[in-house]
Order: structure tokens, then sequence, then C-alpha cells
């Protein structure tokens, strides 16, 4: 019957008018052509990055702050304008842009390497290729004729973790070999422990300037949200306390911009779906439910094999009802999915480090009892909804390619 039915809906949808003027100013790679409350971080990355505008190699920088703080917007806000200003005067400049997070482009070397031959105009083949072969035909692009490259690292601290810090020390020094061109880098990270945790020579070569992103405040994030608002939303469509509360909702997350006008997009959303006529109080509340809900499942999806590995025999032994899920009961099973997955086992206190991530991320609720004199365990229970506990057990059931009881 809904099939039957879907040609309708559509024309109907068509037909419908939408109280959005402009969704993509929402978006978190929207990059607005004025940008509130970073008037200093956007001087300081300037400075750093003019003299590229003379054909000088910039010093290298290092971005962070905690997520939603506007270091990807500035980053490319800055790039965009070097880029306009070098086009108008015809200087050999170029930028460019990477999401580290990004599967099947930044998840290993080569694969990043070949990425950034192919943004130079070489053609590199997806595998096969010796990591040398690789890196010497992305020198040729670079070193093609004379320009100033400027790299964009963002969430460089996953490139890292996926890849290892050797890379980031090869494309620091690469400048000593290169004849025409000179390479700068921008590394972005939500991590503030992000460098203590490299290489000395990584660190030292990687952070030659540094700026930290400091959160928004609630009222910073509510001037933003009116901006955007303004452009996203016809007339008259925010319902009075539903910005403050969206306001409210990013000061709670450590002043995450971002999250706010995700929150405020979702919002429209659902009121859209409602054939609501306004933006209502309670379309936040719903909206922060339904974000929260694709976070948890997200992060299970893009996690790796073995944190999956950990979190799955949880999820049976919350499945068959059992009083107590203890820390020992989890790694027999884990073990057990190891084999049937081709996995190799980490041992137990390895385990029990992803069990405390588990924790820490909020998926489940660990306490530490005792045993008496055969020590402490930690008792462990699941801190999800049943919708999505159901939906992550499918998840981790594809990701790893097993079925219960098999």
């Amino acid at each position: 019957m809904v099939q039957n039915n879907l040609n309708l809906f559509f024309e109907k949808f068509l037909k419908k008018d939408t109280i959005f003027d402009n969704k993509k100013v929402l978006q978190s790679s929207y990059i607005p052509g004025e940008i509130s409350h970073r008037d200093e971080q956007i001087a300081q990355i300037a400075q750093i990055l003019a003299p590229a505008l003379k054909l000088e190699k910039p010093s290298n920088l290092f971005v962070y702050g905690k997520t939603g703080t506007g270091k990807t917007l500035v980053s490319r806000y800055v790039a965009e304008q070097m880029e306009n200003i070098s086009k108008e005067k015809g200087l050999p400049l170029q930028i460019f842009y990477l999401n580290c997070k990004l599967k099947k482009i930044a998840d290993t070397e080569y694969r990043l390497i070949a990425e950034l031959a192919r943004f130079f105009g070489k053609a590199v083949p997806p595998t096969g290729l010796p990591t040398d072969e690789v890196y010497n035909i992305f020198f040729q692009a670079l070193d093609a004729e004379e320009k100033i490259i400027i790299l964009i690292l963002d969430e460089i601290d996953q490139l890292i973790k996926k890849a290892g810090d050797e890379i980031i020390y090869n494309l620091t020094r690469i400048n000593s070999e290169l004849k025409k061109s000179q390479l700068s880098i921008i590394g972005i990270s939500n991590d503030l422990m992000f460098a203590n945790n490299l290489d000395p020579r990584v660190k030292s070569s990687l952070s030659e300037e540094e700026i930290v992103f400091p959160p928004y405040n609630a009222m910073q994030i509510q001037d933003i949200l009116k901006k955007r608002a303004a452009k996203a939303f016809k007339q008259d469509i925010i319902e009075d306390g539903v910005l403050q509360k969206c306001a409210a909702y990013a000061a709670r997350e450590h002043g995450d911009a971002r999250r706010a006008l995700e929150l405020l997009r979702v919002a429209g959303e659902l009121a859209e779906r409602k054939n609501q006529d306004q933006v209502k109080i309670e379309n936040i509340d719903e909206a922060e439910d339904k974000i929260e809900r694709d976070r948890l499942v997200d992060m299970v999806k893009t996690h790796p094999k073995q944190f999956q590995a950990t979190l799955y025999p949880i999820l049976i032994l919350s499945q068959n009802k059992k009083s107590e899920i203890l820390t020992g009961d989890i790694y027999e099973l884990y073990k057990n999915i190891c084999n049937k997955t081709g996995l190799r086992p980490l041992t137990q206190r390895r385990v029990s480090d992803i069990i405390a991530e588990l924790d820490m991320l909020g998926i489940i609720n660990t306490k530490v009892i005792s045993k008496g004199r055969f020590g402490r365990t930690r008792e462990i229970s699941i801190s999800l909804p049943a919708v999505i506990e159901r939906k992550i057990m499918q998840i981790l059931e594809e990701e790893l390619e097993i079925k219960e009881g098999k």
C-alpha cells in the first residue's frame, strides 16, 4: 500500500511549502561571509600563513580545541580568502584540505599520499604500488613547478591513530628535498593532549606554531544561531525560546557551536515533517534525542574491530538477561568472537581498557565491586535505550560478519 502511494507522496512533497529558506547555512561545511567571535584566531592564522602570498614558506601550524569551536571553519575561511587573492594576482599558491576521518582516503599512509598525488594531477591506483613509489610520484607532482602548497589535515589525530606519526614526519621533512616548491602543514585536532603523544621529532617539526580555540559561551552560540537562523529559515518560523534552548544544550556540550547548528537544523526538519508552521521548543528536545541516537550508531560503526568485538559480548550478555555482567565473562565470550572473526585476541588487561573507554563514551556503566580474597572486578550494565541497543547489535553483526549463536 505504501509503495502504491509513494509517487503521490513525492508529488505532494514537491508542492508543499518549506519552512527553510537556505538549509545549507546550518550545515557544518558552510563557510559564512563573516565569522562571529573568532577575530583573534582569524588574525593569528592569517599572520602565520600570509608569507605564502610572497612565495615564502609559512610555518607549520597546529590548531586545536574542542569540537565545534570553529577550528575548521576559521582555517578554511582564511584559506579561501588567500586562494581568492592568489587567483586574482596569478600567484602559484595551492591549498588542499583533507578530513583525515574519511575512510578509504586517510586510513593508511599509502591512501593518503595517493590522494595527495591525485590532487596534484598524478594518477595513482588505490592499491598495488610500493609506498616508496607512491611517495616518489607525489614528490614529482609537488616539484613539477615553482609553488607554495598549504596542506590542511583536519582531525590529524585520526590519521596518526590509523597510519602512525611517521607519515607526518615524512611530510614535514619533504621540503629539504624539494627544489621548486615548498610545503606547509596545518594540523587540526579536537584532542587537546594529541601533541603530547607524538614522537618528539614529529612534534618539533609539526608544531612550529600553535593556536588554541576556546569554547564558545552560551551568549556567543546564541548570537551565531540568530545570524544563521535568519538566513536558513523563512521569517517568523522560529518560536521564542528555541534559539536559547539550542544554545543552552550546546553550552552544556563544552561550547559546541556545530552541535547547536545541527540541533536547529534537525529540529526544523522534524517540524516540517509534522507540517508545523513553526519550529517549537519540543522539536529541540526531539532533535537532541535523534542526534544522540545517530551519534552512538556512527561511533560504533567507525570504531576499530577490537572495540566492536568487545562491545558485542556485552550486548549478548545483556540480552540474555544475565543479572551480573562481569569482565571475566566478557573476556571469555570476546575470545570466542575473535576466533569466529579471525581477530587476534587482545590481553584481558587491554580489553579492560576498552571497557573503560566504552564507559567513558556513555555506552555502558561500570561499577567496581570487591570479590573479597578473589580481588576486584567490574560489574557492567548497558546504558542504551532498547531501540538503540538493538540497532547497535545489528550493526556489530554486520561489521563483524557474525550472528549470535553461530
